[in-house]
């Protein structure tokens, strides 16, 4: 028991790390909460005209999904499935409501990936080829990410069908489905912008 709450807190505390506004201020960049949406992501980060920090943050919220979850499945219980469910869920709500920047996170689709990378890299493969396979064909960043998101339990039934982690990626899948509420909206009214098309000002 002491095990999995050390690991669900550092995970959730390694998870609350915003690779945005770490990266934005080692790079000299704007704050990326005050760009476009105000997400603290690597496509804010990409408005402010980096490219390398873009990269960093993308990979930033990817690592820090990712490494908990891999750190448990190597010490945790011959059947870790609960566990993994827990620190994965943990370190994906850091990310979401952050305790070092007031609770007010990012949409959390990066840090999701590492979590799913981490427990099987096939799915993981799986999620990055719905994403670009759906981005491809509608344009949208936003609709890819929301079907990659869709597809991920049933990927997780088929390769992984532990309970435990199919419950923790349904319960990601509702925040970041609650998450993009906005985007959806957008979508809906046919003004959400397409993939290398600029988000309307304001």
């Amino acid at each position: 028991m002491g095990l999995i709450i050390i690991s669900v807190l550092v995970a959730y505390l390694l998870g609350s790390i915003s690779s945005a506004i770490v990266v934005s201020r080692m790079l000299g960049l704007p704050d990326p909460r005050g760009l476009g949406s105000g997400n603290p992501g690597a496509t804010n980060v990409l408005r402010a005209g980096s490219k390398t920090g873009a990269a960093l943050t993308l990979l930033g919220d990817v690592a820090k999904g990712w490494l908990p979850v891999f750190i448990v499945m190597q010490l945790g219980p011959d059947d870790p499935g609960w566990m993994v469910g827990l620190v994965g869920l943990a370190a994906f709500l850091g990310h979401l409501y952050p305790l070092y920047f007031r609770f007010r996170g990012g949409k959390g689709v990066a840090t999701a990936l590492g979590v799913t990378l981490a427990i099987s890299p096939p799915m993981g493969a799986l999620v990055v080829l719905t994403w670009l396979l759906a981005a491809a064909i509608f344009r949208y960043s936003s609709l890819a990410a929301l079907i990659a998101a869709l597809a991920t339990p049933l990927y997780v039934a088929l390769i992984q069908p532990d309970p435990w982690l199919v419950t923790a990626i349904c319960v990601m899948v509702v925040f970041l489905y609650a998450r993009h509420y906005d985007n959806i909206q957008r979508l809906m009214r046919g003004t959400e912008p397409r993939i290398g098309e600029k988000k309307p000002a304001a």
